[in-house]
């Protein structure tokens, strides 16, 4: 994904118990090589045919003249490692913090969006030690207060054998599939969606062995109650979710937010966007985090 990146961002590598994750941060000019004394600043990607820390890449370079920023393609997307399973929450709960361990030596600030925002309050609930603040997009384990929101196909469709490939590689690997999820489920106004976006989504989601995680979200085996876990979250944490998201509704976001106010003091929706605001108006969603980073 490195046709991707922003001016003056590379790729690194570390490896997890399930294999090499490939992650993105400031390596060249206009940033400074000081990069590394620089407290570092997480950003994690959603799930989903095609998702890569591209999601984030309109945003993490405006905080990178103060923040070592970590950007990683999560375990079976974009270019980390795909290994041929069939992937469980404790697949992420465990990579994710094997990355957190391996690159910060302090507890690490985290931007998190959708299903993979819920895993974080998970993680951080179990290990409160990795995690300094969280700033969540949508957190979601789509299928809070027993209510699933996820699973668009019926689960014999999905799991027939050689018809889940039929079903991925018409609704993730070809650009026009691409492009009309992104327009259609993903973003509030169609228009906003670019050419480089349907490129980027195609790029990862044409990796080898890329199916074996979309499939395993698109069945729901990823999916959970997260209303179950909110309470136990002591981490401050600020909530944003775009007002038109499909899924999982603001009216949903504010009921699980209500349920710890003592760690979720804010709430902050954000007009005229869907699930992922961050991609669809990055200036916005720019100066949201830079207001609650600067408190």
């Amino acid at each position: 994904m490195l046709q991707f990146l922003p001016p003056g961002f590379g790729h690194k590598i570390i490896h997890t118990s399930l294999g090499a994750m490939v992650y993105y941060t400031q390596t060249t000019a206009p940033w400074l090589n000081a990069a590394e004394d620089l407290p570092p600043l997480l950003f994690l990607h959603n799930f989903g045919g095609g998702a890569s820390a591209y999601e984030w890449s309109k945003v993490y370079p405006a905080f990178a003249p103060k923040y070592r920023i970590l950007a990683p393609d999560l375990i079976g997307w974009g270019e980390s490692a795909h290994p041929v399973q069939d992937y469980q929450i404790s697949d992420y709960l465990t990579t994710i913090a094997e990355f957190i361990t391996q690159t910060c030596t302090h507890a690490v600030t985290v931007v998190a969006s959708s299903l993979t925002a819920a895993l974080t309050i998970r993680l951080a609930i179990n290990k409160p030690e990795l995690f300094q603040r969280l700033f969540l997009v949508c957190p979601s384990g789509f299928d809070d207060f027993g209510q699933g929101a996820g699973r668009r196909l019926p689960l014999p469709i999905i799991n027939t054998p050689l018809l889940d490939n039929i079903i991925y590689a018409l609704g993730a690997e070809n650009a026009l599939a691409v492009r009309n999820f992104l327009q259609s489920f993903l973003f509030a106004k169609p228009e906003r969606v670019s050419q480089e976006m349907v490129e980027a989504y195609l790029t990862s989601a044409q990796q080898p062995n890329a199916k074996f995680a979309a499939l395993a979200f698109l069945r729901g085996d990823l999916y959970f109650d997260l209303s179950l876990y909110i309470q136990q979250l002591q981490i401050p944490t600020v909530m944003f979710w775009g007002e038109k998201a499909q899924f999982t509704s603001v009216k949903l976001g504010r009921r699980l937010a209500n349920l710890n106010i003592n760690a979720i003091p804010d709430f902050q929706a954000i007009a005229n966007t869907g699930i992922l605001p961050h991609l669809e108006t990055p200036e916005v969603f720019i100066g949201l985090l830079q207001r609650y980073l600067i408190a």
